[in-house]
């Protein structure tokens, strides 16, 4: 992947991000506070707790920090996935953010 399609790629999922926190506020199943900060996306729950996701541009790729650790992704067969697991980013990040919200959560392009 060149770096122009790795930056098309990964602001697509931060704005994804941003725009799924919304569309959960609208439902009022929870209330996440989003904030955006160049290549970085914080995600605040009630209780404080915070999961961020950024971009490693050096890298090409995706990072998720959350309660439940620390994780990886590439772009690999037209989805960000784990580097170790092979887990697809959005199946993470609605799990942790469940977590962090207490309540279920889900995430996603097509969610």
């Amino acid at each position: 992947m060149t770096e122009l399609e790795y930056l098309d790629r990964a602001e697509a999922l931060l704005a994804t991000v941003e725009t799924e926190c919304d569309r959960i506020n609208e439902s009022g199943q929870t209330d996440i506070d989003n904030q955006r900060v160049g290549g970085m996306v914080t995600l605040v729950f009630d209780d404080r707790s915070q999961i961020v996701v950024n971009l490693q541009k050096p890298l090409l790729e995706v990072w998720l920090a959350a309660r439940s650790g620390g994780y990886h992704y590439r772009w690999q067969d037209g989805a960000w996935r784990d580097t170790k697991t092979g887990e697809e980013f959005y199946v993470r990040l609605s799990l942790s953010a469940s977590e962090h919200a207490g309540v279920p959560l889900s995430f996603g392009a097509a969610a």
